[in-house]
């Protein structure tokens, strides 16, 4: 298996040999919950109802995703900084310590959601319509908690040690099977949405089973074992200090599901939620690539960080920021030009693609900001500045989207469509915030540094 070495060659061509293989596979991670949109769309006569019932299951599953961020995001760029200095039993020792809270956060989540998921459904705009639907979907899913959480969280140790293809076979193992067993639980056993949350757990676990597989084997650089382990406090503190930042983003992303879907029902009902979710799908799916430069460029600039090579940290900063601007700039041009296109792939009711293209057009605007966020969030993270990383990570969504969403509907008679325009307004605020102040803090002490080691300066 091919490992990426980040200490010498070309840094643009590091992070491509990283970021294209993580690129896939985070497209085919979120194939897990998209092919279960795209399916659960398509239902005969009720795909639209079904459709609103899985959107409201979104902040829950994102929460989730929030857990495995906190100790997996937050982690690995640890793990880099610690293999940069060639101190392998440290590494090791953060892997470790990041996989025990993974498993006993997944425990929790798991018990704590299914015994509360009937009023929490209600709290995130639930109908008696759209309960039963969400209801079936969810249950299932919080039983295969322990494996999102071993999946999601331990593979980012993975990528970075640079196997970035080994990431994505993990990836691939589940999502493949996704596709293969959705069709045949939802249709062919007639289990509807319970079939697809039960084809997302299966495929879940085989993705677990792959994960451990790999980084308890003799393939590894790192390897996860615990013989005579015992927890760090120490070590757990500063893997939840960095990935509190990561966490934020996830669990800011939930609150902003759980905002806009209570107000969609109160200012134009179910129909609403159903268009959000398919909106929601078409962002995943247009900012997983520009997600996945800032992940390939993470271990990157922490290894070389590490290492003192502050050239090299420049470099990557630099071209994961214009390739990030060039590709937001793409994407948002084809939104804005074929927004049906983008929405039909989950429904083909004319009276949601109706509803929902002038809806896309305004949560779509300013895309291109999304690029300077993701550019600036991966470098507060990457060189282990936690402070910087929550405070961004709260400001887009917490302090400003948030607000805007309860706010906006009220204005000028906005109703749903100020829900939808608070998403363009905090990426151009949060966004240039973010960036601009990367920009003046980090930049000018890498170079200082740079120039005072070429000095022989220590």
């Amino acid at each position: 298996m091919q490992q990426v070495d980040f200490s010498s060659g070309s840094v643009r061509r590091s992070i491509l040999a990283v970021a294209a293989p993580m690129m896939t596979a985070q497209i085919l991670n979120l194939l897990y919950n998209i092919v279960d949109r795209i399916y659960i769309g398509k239902i005969p006569g009720e795909g639209t109802i079904a459709l609103a019932g899985l959107g409201l299951c979104f902040p829950v599953i994102t929460l989730v995703t929030a857990f495995a961020n906190l100790f997996g995001v937050g982690g690995a760029p640890l793990c880099s900084i610690v293999r940069g200095r060639r101190d392998r039993e440290g590494a090791e020792r953060i892997m470790a310590n990041a996989c025990f809270m993974l498993l006993l956060t997944g425990v929790l989540l798991t018990v704590l959601g299914i015994a509360l998921h009937k009023p929490v459904l209600y709290l995130l705009g639930a109908s008696d319509a759209t309960y039963p639907y969400a209801a079936s979907y969810l249950v299932i899913y919080l039983l295969g908690t322990v494996c999102v959480m071993t999946s999601l969280g331990l593979n980012p140790y993975i990528n970075c040690q640079g196997f970035a293809r080994m990431g994505m076979l993990t990836v691939l193992v589940g999502a493949v099977a996704n596709i293969v067993l959705d069709p045949i639980f939802i249709f062919a056993l007639g289990m509807g949405v319970s079939g697809a949350a039960v084809a997302t757990v299966l495929s879940q676990l085989l993705s677990a089973l792959w994960v451990l597989r790999f980084l308890t084997g003799p393939k590894a650089e790192l390897r996860l074992h615990f013989r005579a382990f015992r927890p760090d406090f120490g070590c757990i503190r500063r893997i939840a200090a960095l990935g509190t930042s990561s966490f934020v983003m996830s669990f800011t992303d939930s609150m902003v599901q759980m905002v806009c879907n209570a107000t969609l029902r109160t200012f134009g009902g179910d129909i609403y939620i159903s268009v959000m979710t398919v909106i929601n799908s078409v962002r995943q799916i247009a900012q997983t690539p520009v997600m996945a430069i800032s992940d390939g460029a993470s271990p990157a600039i922490s290894f070389n960080y590490g290492a003192h090579a502050y050239g090299r940290v420049r470099a990557a900063i630099r071209f994961m920021t214009q390739l990030g601007f060039g590709y937001t700039l793409l994407i948002w041009a084809l939104v804005s030009a074929f927004p049906a296109a983008f929405i039909m792939i989950f429904n083909h009711d004319a009276e949601l693609v109706a509803t929902a293209v002038p809806a896309l057009h305004i949560y779509f605007f300013g895309f291109v900001m999304m690029a300077f966020q993701f550019s600036g969030q991966c470098v507060f993270k990457s060189l282990n500045r936690a402070g910087l990383a929550i405070f961004f990570s709260l400001l887009r969504k917490a302090f400003i989207v948030v607000p805007l969403t309860l706010l906006l509907p009220h204005v000028g008679g906005l109703g749903v469509n100020g829900v939808f325009l608070a998403e363009p307004i905090s990426n151009c605020v949060g966004g240039l915030a973010c960036y601009l102040t990367m920009r003046r803090t980090v930049m000018p002490a890498l170079r200082s540094r740079g120039q005072a080691g070429a000095q022989g300066i220590s």
